[in-house]
């Protein structure tokens, strides 16, 4: 449950993004933020993922 709770956060802050790409001028303000937010959240998700299937969890 928690897994797809944090995939469904990072697939939102992923479509941000992608709309930020695709229509840079209806961006928000705070667009910048959010794309910071995306990159640390799916290193962190990426890592604990990576960390997890090294160990046999």
């Amino acid at each position: 449950m928690k897994n797809k709770s944090v995939l469904l956060v990072l697939i939102v802050l992923n479509a941000l993004v992608l709309l930020g790409q695709l229509w840079p001028e209806g961006a928000p303000p705070f667009a910048r933020v959010i794309n910071i937010i995306f990159l640390i959240c799916s290193f962190l998700f990426f890592a604990a993922a990576l960390s997890k299937a090294k160990n046999g969890n």
